[in-house]
């Protein structure tokens, strides 16, 4: 099982390597992720005890040990199979969408290597290991956004993506020293095992004394919202999307965004110590689902409208964590990972058909042109809405009940964005494949190799939910063997509860046939509104005016006093004097016999004053 394990681990390292070392690489890039997903899920179904290697030491110190290991527990072989089989499927996809693109090995170089970031990220058994893995991810997620370097805006896009990042990797890194200061170990077990003991204990700080804990906890969540794209550090995004559409299916949608949740959930037992936390998760994760799914209904760009549809699925995720129901946040990630990249990839292939237009008011009545992918984003679309059986039935309705036992703010947030998610979810379908505007060119299907990715990641997107809830148990004690904290379920049997979501999302669908289909009702008529979901809320522009705009000014006044002040008496200043003196010194040389005489014979007098006046 070791040998296996490590073949999971290194065969996308290796891939990695071979796709920047030679041309045409691509297959085999693909079949060494392919042999890690048949191997992980080999894993995941024969899984039953926890499996520990270490491999080498990261270093070692008086005060601190750290390796570097291979930590699968039932958390970690739940994530195995999500990242390896959605990064499986998007590889395959790739060797159709970037056919001829030059870049193409680059590509696949890079692919590899944020699942094998990845993939380390979930393995570790230390914060140290997972802060390399989390910052192997980021460093990834910025070469792949920035993928068509030619392009102003990836540049852009991918520089915005790795600052905004920072911001949260700066408070994690905070909570990772504060967890050796407390705990005094950075490894999973020992912190652990001593939440209780040390967790209790408060520190000083600003006059203050605070509950060690929720310091931790809130600096921890403050680098899961960079990573997850929470409200606040969101803005990085809708940019990416700038990327090859295959990067929003992996990273975006289906893995590196969610690595906040999986952070969460393995950590629950240090938030389950911190109900300061938890009630903060809880708050940003419902207004970031509410936000997220408001600005979705009023955006064109067919990727944009999927990205922030990712956003407001990670508010549920977390939503579901600070109700502390961290297991249903993870059935979430597993079956919204399918479905979502469904989207995206289905959109990859609208995108083709329609020759990289990403406008869908510039899109319609193009369903009996793709009918395989217009049949394939039905399915992920029901999914997303959550309509029975397809797996976001299973998944975020459960949410949505936890949240009516524990917290009625949770609960009507998550019931006005499933009416919200629904609407958009069929506003981009209706205005894509059944508008009356009749595109210009000619709109083919997408080959093959483009299609049966899309197939795979259907089947996931039906049948997912089923088998985690009915045939895993994946709620239950029994599946999670304490790799995370479970809380008794609190049952809701009142039958109208549970067809709440159901009904809501329908509501949803079925306005947006009434607006889009029928043109029964008008769309909004309120310029204010609308100018104001088009723009995002304005939080571009006020991080512009708050933030950045303040920033350059003073960045400028600094450069300035440096160039004018530093500069000028400093460096430049003694050049300046020294060309002068230069410049004086070569008058002297005048070629006259004469001229060198009398300097000579002045020279000699002031040497015969200088030294009368010694004596």
């Amino acid at each position: 099982m070791m040998d296996i394990l490590k073949l999971i681990v290194f065969l996308p390292l290796f891939g990695s390597l071979f796709a920047a070392l030679f041309r045409k690489s691509q297959l085999v890039t693909t079949a060494g992720i392919g042999i890690s997903a048949v191997l992980s899920w080999y894993v995941f179904l024969t899984f039953s005890e926890n499996y520990h290697l270490s491999l080498f030491p990261l270093f070692s110190l008086s005060i601190l040990k750290v390796n570097w290991a291979i930590s699968v527990d039932a958390l970690s072989s739940l994530m195995l199979i999500v990242i390896t089989t959605v990064s499986l499927v998007v590889h395959l996809y790739s060797i159709g969408y970037m056919e001829h693109d030059k870049g193409k090995s680059r590509f696949f170089s890079y692919l590899s290597l944020f699942t094998f970031c990845m993939i380390v990220l979930v393995v570790s058994d230390n914060f140290v290991q997972l802060f390399f893995g989390w910052e192997g991810v980021g460093l990834c997620s910025y070469l792949l956004i920035g993928f068509w370097f030619q392009k102003y805006s990836a540049n852009n896009a991918a520089i915005k993506a790795f600052v905004v990042n920072r911001v949260g990797d700066f408070a994690l890194l905070i909570g990772i020293f504060l967890v050796y200061y407390t705990f005094h170990s950075l490894n999973f077990t020992e912190v652990f095992d001593t939440t209780d003991l040390l967790g209790t204990q408060n520190i000083r700080a600003f006059c203050c004394e605070f509950k060690v804990t929720h310091i931790i906890c809130i600096l921890l969540f403050i680098g899961c919202m960079g990573k997850s794209a929470q409200l606040g550090l969101h803005v990085w995004l809708p940019d990416a999307m700038e990327g090859p559409t295959p990067v929003s299916a992996l990273i975006h949608a289906a893995t590196m965004v969610t690595a906040g949740i999986f952070l969460v959930a393995k950590c629950s037992s240090l938030f389950e110590l911190s109900n300061v936390a938890r009630e903060l998760i809880v708050i940003v994760g419902a207004l970031t689902a509410f936000f997220a799914a408001t600005v979705a209904i009023t955006q064109n760009d067919i990727k944009k409208i999927i990205a922030y549809s990712t956003c407001s699925q990670l508010g549920y995720m977390f939503m579901a964590c600070g109700l502390s129901a961290y297991n249903v946040a993870i059935f979430h990630l597993m079956t919204h990972a399918f479905f979502k990249a469904l989207l995206f990839l289905g959109a990859g292939n609208v995108i083709h058909a329609m020759h990289h237009e990403q406008n869908i008011q510039k899109m319609g009545n193009c369903w009996k042109k793709i009918p395989c992918t217009y049949a394939l984003m039905w399915i992920g679309s029901l999914a997303l809405s959550g309509i029975f059986p397809f797996a976001g039935f299973y998944s975020k309705d459960l949410i949505i009940e936890h949240a009516y036992s524990t917290d009625s703010f949770a609960f009507v947030i998550s019931l006005v964005v499933a009416f919200f998610t629904a609407f958009y979810s069929w506003r981009l379908l209706l205005l894509v494949f059944h508008s009356q505007k009749q595109s210009k060119i000619n709109i083919h299907e997408a080959p093959k190799i483009m299609l049966i990715p899309l197939l795979i990641l259907a089947f996931g997107s039906v049948f997912s939910g089923i088998w985690g809830a009915n045939i895993l148990n994946i709620t239950s004690n029994a599946f999670w063997k304490s790799s995370l904290v479970m809380i008794d379920e609190h049952g809701v049997h009142n039958f109208f509860i549970k067809l709440l979501p159901t009904l809501t999302s329908l509501s949803g669908i079925a306005l947006a046939y009434l607006i889009y289909q029928y043109q029964v009702i008008r769309q909004i008529k309120s310029k204010f509104l609308l100018k104001f979901l088009q723009n995002k809320w304005y939080f571009d522009e006020v991080y512009e005016f708050v933030i950045i705009a303040p920033i350059r000014f003073i960045s400028r006044l600094l450069w300035k006093f440096d160039v004018k002040a530093i500069d000028s008496f400093g460096p430049n200043g003694v050049v300046r004097l020294v060309n002068e003196c230069s410049k004086s010194s070569i008058k002297l040389q005048t070629g006259y016999i004469f001229d060198y005489a009398f300097i000579m014979f002045v020279t000699l007098i002031i040497g015969a004053l200088y030294i009368i006046g010694i004596k």
